[in-house]
């Protein structure tokens, strides 16, 4: 049995997948795994070919609207489908789902799979320029018409979910599954003392407008003035995404001195480490899995009470939810942990809890696995 997961970005086969590849190992099939740029002698198709995954590298374009260059992501997703002939593919991103489930379709795999990690810029946002409504109404009708083959879509928030009915990207028919994220691996993320050094505030994530990284900057700014000691911190990477924040932004906060800007960093437990509370003040998301991993390294979450986010806390126990696109709902939450620090260790106990509950990984596969050997 041939099993083909297909990726927009070879990192998140390792930090997102790495756990369900194995799981599926464990089934006794053979996993293939394509991306761009992901090679056997890259270092990420290195640590997959050393635990037995066979990588591809196959041309996505994350972003945009390009027919030539996503004739050519068809194109390879057919001759790589026809050369290794997989039983079943599972595809996740807005790309990686179009044109896996079409070629999987045209060449008669017996089993595709979409996931759907988030409805993102392309179909969430409510824009009204002409250029982002076009963009819109092809990734709604590339979504309806390619999803219409997939044995089984998976959600990450019953939201989600909710939307793709609700814009008849998919209809009752349709067989679908909630998922509680892509969980977190309760092995490698594990409870870790809270640093000592005062009150740390860490906002993890790509730096992308929908995210609320402006929003945090504004209680950042209107707190540092107020609490000089209290600490706060932004770990991630610009993105290519349209939305994401200009760098010439980003330094102005950290020349004023209230924000201090850690870049993309690699040791993303050793960011959580140094943390006292994670916030995520994002519009919408599939499930954050920077905040489950912070949940279980026993963190308080302050997030939006959005789609997706709100999955992750129970409002007053493990952490808040906030008002979204709100600096000053946002502000507030996270001056009642300053006022208030020993509630951060109560809620960072409540937030292991809830991680070991609902969101470890071993869990999340089983329900993920469980539900395709129902379609068969």
């Amino acid at each position: 049995m041939v099993f083909l997961l297909i990726s927009n970005k070879a990192e998140t086969i390792v930090n997102f997948r790495l756990d369900l590849i194995q799981d599926i190992q464990s089934q006794g099939k053979l996993v293939h795994v394509c991306a761009p740029g992901l090679t056997v002698a890259s270092q990420i198709g290195q640590q997959l070919s050393q635990k037995g995954v066979i990588v591809h590298s196959v041309p996505i374009e994350r972003t945009g609207i390009n027919p030539f260059s996503d004739v050519i992501t068809f194109v390879a997703l057919l001759k790589l489908i026809r050369r290794i002939r997989p039983n079943e593919v599972l595809s996740y991103t807005i790309k990686p789902v179009v044109w896996g489930n079409l070629a999987s379709r045209l060449l008669n795999v017996k089993y595709s799979y979409s996931l759907i990690t988030g409805v993102g810029y392309a179909l969430a946002s409510d824009k009204s320029e002409f250029k982002h409504k076009l963009v819109q109404y092809f990734a709604r009708g590339l979504y309806r018409f390619a999803l219409q083959f997939s044995h089984k879509v998976f959600f990450q928030n019953p939201d989600d979910l909710s939307l793709f009915k609700e814009l008849n990207i998919i209809d009752e028919e349709t067989s679908t599954a909630v998922v509680n994220g892509s969980g977190v691996n309760l092995n490698t993320f594990c409870p870790t003392p809270l640093p000592v050094d005062g009150i740390t505030f860490v906002f993890v994530g790509r730096l992308l407008f929908d995210k609320g990284i402006r929003e945090f900057s504004q209680a950042c700014r209107a707190l540092k003035s107020k609490y000089p000691l209290v600490s706060f911190k932004i770990a991630g990477g610009v993105d290519v995404n349209p939305e994401s924040i200009p760098i010439e932004e980003l330094q102005s906060w950290t020349d004023e001195g209230f924000v201090d800007y850690l870049g993309e960093v690699d040791d993303i437990k050793g960011v959580l480490a140094g943390s006292s509370v994670i916030v995520l003040p994002s519009y919408r998301e599939g499930v954050p899995r920077s905040v489950l991993e912070a949940m279980a390294m026993g963190r308080a979450v302050i997030t939006t009470d959005a789609p997706g986010c709100r999955e992750t806390v129970k409002d007053g126990c493990n952490g808040y939810l906030v008002t979204p696109q709100s600096a000053d709902s946002l502000a507030n939450a996270m001056e009642k942990l300053i006022v208030n620090p020993r509630t951060i260790e109560h809620m960072g106990r409540a937030s292991i809890k809830l991680a070991v509950d609902r969101f470890d990984v071993k869990k999340v596969n089983r329900a993920m696995l469980d539900a395709i050997d129902s379609v068969k």
